[in-house]
Order: structure tokens, then sequence, then C-alpha cells
């Protein structure tokens, strides 16, 4: 995720509110408020791309050995993004280990999926995101410094292991319609 220009400046801003309390502006509660909506926006965005990501290829996964070219290079763009290797991407990879390119995914996949089952072994969470709390702590515009404000709850959030997606994730034929060769007029089918 990249911030621009504005967004650090209010990110700055909010910083160093937190690290010196004093009488804060109502312009910069605003304003750290639109830079934590916007990066809640950009992360509910993430996740809806990663769960169209997810079924883009298990439907290329269940279309294989025809969809081989485009399922390896969807799981190679899914795993450099952190995705752990399912059993079906395992098995499927297993299948087609005779083509070069399969034998070193499944190896790279092999090594991803025995690293993940120690992490959980020893009792790591792995790559499960910790739910982002908004910051609501900010004391506004004329308030003493004495007075704590009252705690306000985060928002309960669902754990995303595979969020559903919120609409209908499209098909590839129906994201990309196929190529159709033009159709000639008729006198030019009449001459030939």
């Amino acid at each position: 995720m990249a911030f621009g220009a504005d967004e650090l400046r209010v990110l700055r801003r909010a910083l160093a509110i937190a690290l010196h309390p004093s009488a804060v502006q109502d312009e910069d509660i605003k304003d750290c408020l639109r830079l934590a909506d916007s990066v809640d926006e950009a992360v509910r965005e993430g996740e809806r791309l990663r769960a169209f990501l997810l079924a883009d290829l298990a439907r290329y996964r269940d279309a294989l050995p025809g969809s081989l070219p485009g399922y390896t290079e969807l799981l190679q763009d899914a795993l450099a993004a952190g995705y752990d290797p399912g059993p079906d991407d395992l098995s499927a990879l297993r299948a087609l280990r005779s083509n070069p390119v399969c034998a070193a995914l499944l190896e790279r996949c092999r090594r991803i999926a025995e690293r993940s089952v120690r992490d959980r072994l020893a009792g790591r969470a792995v790559a499960a995101a910790a739910p982002r709390i908004r910051l609501l702590t900010l004391v506004g515009g004329g308030a003493d410094r004495d007075e704590k404000p009252e705690p306000k709850p985060a928002p309960a959030r669902p754990a995303p292991a595979h969020p559903a997606p919120e609409r209908p994730v499209p098909k590839p034929s129906e994201a990309f319609p196929p190529r159709r060769r033009p159709v000639p007029p008729p006198e030019e089918r009449r001459a030939g």
C-alpha cells in the first residue's frame, strides 16, 4: 500500500498528535478519520481482489490440463503475494510434474506447505492478519487533557480466512470474451 503526499502529511500529523497530545484541531481529527477510512477501503478492496484471484485460480485448476499456462502463471503470482498452496494445488502439480515448470512449482509449493504446517504446529498464526483497530481515541478541540474519552468499541469483524465476495465473481470467459472473426460484408463474399 502506498501513500500519497497529502496522506503522508496527515499521517505525520496523527503521529505527532499521538506523541504530544495537546489541543487538537477539528480539522486534524477530520483528516485522520478520512485517512483511516481510506486505509479501511484499501484493505477491503485488497480482500475483494484476493477473493477474485483465488476463485480464478480454482477455476483454472479445475480446467487443467487445458489451462496449464494460465494456471501456472496465476499460481506463481499468488505465491508471490503470500498464498499458501492447498492440497488441490499440490495434487494438480503432482499430476503434471512431467512439465518442468510444474515440477519447479511443485517443489516450491511443498516447501511453502511444509513451513506453513511447522508454523501452525509451533502455535504461531500464519498469514492471519489481526483485525485493524480504528484510531478513535483522539481528544477533540477544546477538551481538557485530564478528561479521558469514553472508549468506543471497535466494530466486530469476522476473520477473513477466505472471505466470500460481496458480488459474484465473473468467470474468465465473462470478463474476457473470446475474440470473434469479423464477418466480411456480403459484397466481398460473392466476389471471392
